[in-house]
């Protein structure tokens, strides 16, 4: 089973690696894919949204146009429209600085790249101090240090040693792992990874891990083609299954979901990790009646049940 990659997770992806593409003409499509860890497919269907990029009247010269050879090097062109300077509001200079300050935080952006020179010269023009006036927060700010950490793992190919919290168990374990990815789900930074104790792929969530160490060791197992489908709740999280309407589907956009499956009857069954119980009780809240707790562990099932009490009395006007 796989987390759902969101069209916000995308659209960041796209965004970052464009740049770093541009600046490099006859890149290979494998040193894409190696730079910014998603799989060929992945790159291909990315690119082919690309070619729809551009402004009215959609003509040739106004759209971005991608080739890729025989030999796999991509050229990218940007039409005119594209390098023509905007004249944008102070509240949109600043919003542009900040959506850029987010795509510098995705795993495999160049730092001295493009964006990052572009996003300095737009600092100046406004006279922002990002260090002083700006702060993008993509998650636990804890999580910012094993971040930079594990990203240095990743580009040296080498072994970590975790000392990582297990919800489920209210536990601290030791663990050593090959890093696989960095990615942002929900607002959380998550390492996929293999790890040696459990012999099997792992998840874990960067504000868990109270200790990182980088190993001399090199990584032993190369990442699959496509690490990102490893990405799915650690083993100690406690794991549910809900029944909800249709329309409740923004659910698997919201979290990371273990799976969504269709029902006959314009419902979804779906199965996805939680923090805890306070957790699960306020998402049936928000959720009202029409949610179903269809399975859950054991001392979950209690806050389900006064979730549920509570939808109700709300709805009968007792509770304000």
């Amino acid at each position: 089973m796989s987390s759902r990659v969101t069209a916000g997770d995308r659209l960041r992806r796209i965004l970052a690696v464009l740049p770093w593409v541009a600046e490099r003409p006859g890149v290979t499509v494998s040193e894409v894919t190696e730079r910014f860890g998603i799989d060929r497919d992945e790159l291909l269907a990315d690119l082919n949204v690309v070619f729809m990029v551009g402004v009215y009247p959609y003509t040739p010269d106004a759209l971005v146009d991608v080739s890729i050879d025989e030999d796999d090097h991509i050229e990218l062109r940007l039409g005119e429209a594209f390098r023509r300077p905007l004249a944008l509001s102070p509240a949109q200079n600043l919003a542009l600085l900040a959506a850029g300050a987010a795509l510098l935080a995705t795993p495999g952006t160049d730092l001295d790249g493009p964006l990052a020179r572009g996003l300095s010269k737009l600092a100046r023009a406004i006279g922002a101090d990002p260090e002083r006036d700006l702060s993008v927060d993509l998650g636990d700010a804890a999580a910012g240090t094993q971040r930079e950490l594990l990203g240095g793992a990743l580009e040296s190919d080498r072994q970590v040693r975790l000392r990582y919290y297990t919800l489920g168990r209210d536990q601290a374990e030791e663990r050593v792992v090959d890093p696989w990815l960095l990615r942002n789900e929900a607002g959380h930074w998550y390492l996929a990874a293999y790890c040696h104790r459990a012999d099997a792929p792992r998840t874990f969530r960067l504000d868990r891990v109270l200790d990182a160490e980088v190993l001399d060791e090199a990584r032993r197992r190369p990442p699959p083609e496509d690490p990102s489908l490893s990405i799915r709740p650690d083993d100690g999280s406690p794991v549910v299954e809900l029944r909800v309407p249709k329309a409740y589907g923004w659910i698997a956009e919201a979290y990371p979901v273990e799976s969504v499956v269709s029902g006959e009857d314009d419902t979804l069954l779906i199965r996805l990790a939680i923090s805890g119980e306070a957790w699960l009780s306020r998402l049936l809240l928000r959720l009202g009646p029409e949610a179903q707790v269809v399975s859950a562990p054991t001392e979950l099932l209690a806050a389900g049940i006064a979730a549920a009490r509570t939808v109700l009395a709300r709805y009968d006007g007792t509770v304000s």
